[in-house]
């Protein structure tokens, strides 16, 4: 496979083979415009539910699985709209038919409202009566116990049912921000020292030029993305103030203590787990990662070790690439461990066109999977030749498996476990990729390799997310102490965050500041810490892995099933992991620490 980050072209100049295949959702088009249609004229056959589902439980059950039914075809529509912006936010027709999913359901949500205020009227003593006279409504007992928590923050139904039909406003700042960031937003190309001028974008940063081993091209990449950053820092401060400031009115509308508390209630979380993450490994990571900014100065021969030097390979002439077809391969050897039930997804998902690969004008950057129910995962990433790419894929591969594996066991309303759990088994797919590579190749230098390609995770979901997740405590502070979220307030605090963890030895700059515009996870909620969390269990349990086999295997496949059956903590506690404590969260840390470790010692 050639290198796509050579060049970017139009969507419709790619070849088919590197993009995902959207008709497993819907043949054409025209199918999908046909049933968006139908759709916004289905929404009737539902409330003729309003007002009877207290009547009695075959009517609740029969309410249920309608609206079930009806919210798999809600996801694959909207599903469809979001792949073909992703893969191509420039389209006219792409921002139409995404503006059209919103707008309809928007006013579905306004129509459908009912369901969840009706829910909340019946007493915990009318369900476990109707669950004795309907067995079948406990396959739903989860949903009602969530439902039970919710009501004390719940508003009366009109203000619920008017709140819905904002829906569309209430998405606005994520939209905007993505529009900008894939529609408007350009980038000087760069130079090299020998005159060749390189494309320069967003993805082609984040997956190439920051990785580069050259450090001339990651200063010139770095000046050239931070510059359009600046350009936009105004306008995007005004939309994620906006997302914020909706967030702390939600939660005062809706009587929780903080805005906090209403975040992590979605999360199923105590603020003690959520401080945890954020507390723990800021102080007691920093050390070992400092100690790792220190040995890269030395090995690159640095003068000053800046914020765009830290994902500089340590070893810049030892940095093989990998091709797509190469990191198949590697891939499916890594996760044979996890047995054939598991591994056959990760084969269908590369096989099967899950994955979309190409690097084209208007892609998002990044990297996601996207999960409708009842068809299979999408994984978008730009693929760039490099085994860092590798272990991305992988990450995407986990959160395939997962979804793949709870769709096929769990009803829709008991598939999606808490946010808090969702980086675990995506992670744990990088921590097995890297545990084959260490096993298959005793070479010193190549090792060395592979440590900080696993370090590479740890970075990525220990620092980078955990820092963004630093920022979002202090801007959520900040909004509720009334003080106005403006571009220069937000580079602020990022600087800080960034400085407060890296102390003297990475010279963090004016411009490292704009970086906390990298993110669309910030209009997601308190979603950057629990990569943390995630990793943190995924840590724990590739051990158990390493060292059980089969039973630890079997326990983990059990947990993936179970979807969103089960509080994340009673989720986690089925692998051993208790997350309510920080041991967990320390003996990541310490493993993080033998590894930097083990680099310094492969240069003795």
């Amino acid at each position: 496979m050639t290198d796509l980050a050579a060049q970017s072209r139009r969507r419709n100049e790619i070849p088919e083979e590197l993009k995902w295949d959207l008709t497993d959702l819907f043949p054409s088009h025209e199918a999908w415009k046909s049933q968006l249609e139908t759709i916004q004229k289905e929404v009737d056959n539902l409330t003729v539910y309003k007002g009877k589902l207290n009547n009695s439980a075959t009517i609740l059950l029969e309410a249920i699985k309608e609206m079930e039914a009806y919210q798999q075809k809600l996801i694959r529509i909207a599903t469809y709209a979001n792949l073909r912006s992703s893969a191509d936010g420039s389209d006219p027709n792409n921002q139409r038919d995404s503006a059209k999913v919103s707008s309809a359901l928007a006013e579905i949500s306004a129509k459908l409202s009912f369901f969840q205020s009706e829910l909340l009227t019946l007493s915990d003593e009318v369900i476990m009566r109707f669950q004795k006279e309907e067995p079948k409504l406990k396959e739903y007992s989860k949903m009602f116990t969530d439902l039970s928590e919710e009501k004390p923050h719940t508003l009366l139904p009109e203000v619920e049912e008017t709140l819905a039909a904002l829906g569309q406003v209430h998405n606005a700042p994520y939209m905007i921000y993505q529009r900008a960031k894939v529609s408007d937003m350009t980038f000087d190309s760069i130079k090299t020292e020998s005159g060749e001028e390189l494309p320069m974008s967003a993805p082609l940063y984040e997956d190439r030029y920051e990785l580069s081993e050259d450090a001339s091209i990651r200063e010139k990449a770095y000046h050239s993305f931070t510059k359009t950053l600046s350009q936009y820092k105004n306008t995007f401060a005004a939309t994620y103030s906006t997302e914020v400031s909706k967030q702390v009115t939600l939660s005062r509308l809706r009587k929780y203590d903080s805005v906090t508390d209403m975040l992590l209630s979605s999360q199923q979380v105590t603020q003690q787990m959520y401080h945890n993450q954020l507390d723990i490994i800021q102080k007691e990571l920093a050390p070992h990662m400092r100690k790792l900014a220190r040995l890269k100065k030395e090995k690159l021969g640095l003068d000053v070790m800046r914020f765009y030097d830290l994902k500089a390979p340590l070893d810049p002439s030892f940095n093989p690439n990998t091709t797509f077809e190469e990191a198949k391969s590697t891939i499916l050897e890594a996760v044979n461990i996890m047995g054939p039930e598991y591994t056959k997804i990760m084969e269908k998902a590369l096989n099967e066109r899950w994955v979309d690969l190409a690097n084209n004008i208007g892609k998002a950057n990044g990297a996601f999977c996207s999960s409708p129910y009842g068809v299979h995962p999408y994984i978008l990433i730009t693929w760039t030749d490099t085994m860092r790419g590798a272990f991305v894929l992988a990450h995407e591969l986990g959160h395939a498996g997962h979804f793949y594996l709870a769709g096929q066991n769990q009803s829709l309303m008991n598939t999606r476990p808490s946010m808090y759990f969702v980086e675990a088994p995506s992670t744990i797919n990088e921590l097995l990729l890297a545990n084959h590579l260490l096993e298959k190749h005793k070479d010193k230098r190549m090792r060395r390799w592979i440590i900080t390609q696993l370090l590479g995770t740890y970075y990525h979901n220990f620092v980078t997310h955990l820092l963004e997740g630093e920022f979002q405590r202090r801007v959520y502070n900040l909004a509720e102490k009334g003080i106005p979220l403006t571009a220069d307030v937000l580079c602020t605090q990022k600087l800080e965050a960034l400085k407060n963890f890296w102390g003297e030895d990475v010279q963090i700059d004016e411009e490292d500041g704009l970086t906390w515009m990298r993110q669309q996870h910030y209009y997601m909620g308190l979603y950057p810490y629990t990569y943390s969390a995630g990793l943190t269990v995924s840590t724990a349990v590739s051990k158990k892995i390493q060292t059980q086999g089969k039973p630890a295997v079997d326990q983990w496949l059990d947990v993936l099933k179970s979807g969103g059956t089960l509080k994340p903590l009673d989720l986690i506690k089925k692998t051993g992991v208790d997350m309510s404590k920080p041991d967990a969260i320390k003996l990541a840390v310490d493993y993080v620490g033998s590894l930097v470790k083990e680099l310094e010692k492969s240069y003795e």
